[in-house]
């Protein structure tokens, strides 16, 4: 799920939110949550918008 997760933030380019990477996957939010919080963990993935985030590459 995080692969997919980062993928649809490759592919969108800018910041987007967790609403957003949800209904791009069709995904249950609840698992898209848990991949974004083991990204950040992870230092994955940052945030330069409130509540938007993007790859950290």
């Amino acid at each position: 799920m995080k692969e997919k997760v980062l993928q649809v933030m490759r592919e969108a380019g800018k910041p987007v939110s967790a609403g957003d990477v949800t209904k791009a996957l069709g995904a249950d939010r609840k698992d898209v949550d848990r991949a974004f919080a083991e990204l950040k963990k992870e230092g994955a993935i940052v945030s330069p918008v409130r509540c938007k985030w993007s790859p950290a590459e």
